[in-house]
């Protein structure tokens, strides 16, 4: 099994990235391929750009963007792993989602650009499993009373993921991990993404 994993922050000796790596430990024991996009490493440009727009309206693939298809293409199973900031994806994230699955790839509508409008929505993409780890500093009673986790489970698995085809998508937040008072919370939750 090969996982594209789609990892953001800024810093590699934080509690984001000691999530993800307990998260691959149980893949790579098992002897599985991991592939992790790591945005702030490899200096994505979450900005749509004027060949993203064109590409948007029918015209070619901007080759940064073609690059990012095949590693989904690629993956069996994908994760997202990231910071939960204002009650969402971080923004270079959310790009990397917007520039990469554009239409004619990951969506059309009837048989494309020019049925836009006139025929309905089919998602391009393999329903592959995919998992969102969200790293939240909040509480979950904070969550729960503002409807946060649903609000951002309509917004990322249902109009992001099944939009695309992709509807086997569970998303888990771990909550409350700011502070020395939550190591224990940390740690615990370490243990919980190895499950």
């Amino acid at each position: 099994m090969h996982l594209l994993t789609v990892f953001s922050h800024p810093f590699t000796d934080r509690y984001p990235s000691a999530v993800m790596d307990a998260f691959h430990e149980p893949f790579r024991a098992a002897g599985h391929t991991i592939d992790v996009l790591d945005l702030h490493r490899e200096d994505f440009d979450p900005r749509f750009t004027p060949e993203d727009h064109a590409h948007f309206w029918g015209g070619p693939i901007p080759d940064e963007i073609a690059a990012m298809h095949r590693r989904v293409e690629d993956a069996d199973r994908m994760a997202f792993v990231f910071p939960v900031y204002w009650w969402g994806m971080p923004a270079i994230m959310k790009g990397w989602i917007e520039r990469t699955f554009s239409g004619d790839w990951a969506y059309v509508y009837g048989e494309g650009v020019e049925d836009r409008g006139k025929a309905g929505l089919k998602g391009l993409l393999a329903n592959r499993p995919t998992l969102l780890l969200g790293i939240g500093g909040s509480t979950e009673r904070t969550y729960r009373r503002y409807r946060y986790d649903d609000a951002m489970r309509t917004a990322i698995d249902v109009g992001v993921f099944s939009y695309c085809g992709i509807r086997d998508v569970e998303t888990h937040l771990l909550f409350d991990v700011e502070g020395d008072e939550n190591a224990d919370r940390r740690e615990a939750y370490l243990d919980d993404v190895k499950q």
